[in-house]
């Protein structure tokens, strides 16, 4: 068996000629496409990258001053609320009536610290704990010690107490 001689015919000459041609031009042509392409997705890159990276400058500028502000505001904070816990009340028997009725009478002999800076009554926190501690509540015709188990500063003031039964 033999190859048959297409190459001496024109009409298959020209079919081959036209096929390498025509594959020579579209790898031509998908090149320059797919270059082209590539260029916009490179410069779109590079475009996204300069706008992260300005954003990423602007958020630490917006971080700085947020900073800043907060440990101003923090620096003129004020007690505004003091809020009493008794933790345990139920430990004696007492009434909710009762324990409520003595974390008001706490609360308002606090009142002279609202509107007070934060920071001076933490430096006080001492002197202020010995003067809960040294109060002796009478509720129910019983008469109960104060220790104060926690307190917390911020804008609102909480302070936990406990009760302890005195012998006289």
């Amino acid at each position: 068996m033999r190859i048959p001689p297409y190459h001496r015919a024109p009409t298959w000459q020209r079919f081959f000629a036209g096929a390498a041609l025509g594959a020579l031009l579209s790898w031509v042509m998908f090149f320059y496409m797919h270059g082209v392409q590539q260029e916009k997705q490179i410069r779109t890159l590079h475009e996204q990258r300069e706008d992260i990276k300005d954003f990423k400058d602007k958020i630490a500028i917006w971080e700085q001053d947020y900073k800043k502000l907060n440990q101003q505001n923090e620096e003129i904070l004020t007690i505004q609320e003091v809020e009493v816990l008794i933790t345990n009340g139920k430990d004696y028997s007492l009434d909710n009536l009762s324990v409520a009725e003595a974390e008001d009478l706490i609360e308002d002999d606090l009142s002279s610290l609202l509107a007070k800076d934060v920071a001076s009554v933490y430096n006080g926190k001492m002197l202020l704990k010995k003067s809960i501690e040294n109060k002796i509540m009478t509720i129910n015709k019983k008469r109960y010690k104060l220790e104060v188990a926690e307190i917390m500063f911020y804008t609102k003031m909480n302070i936990e107490i406990k009760l302890k039964r005195t012998t006289s």
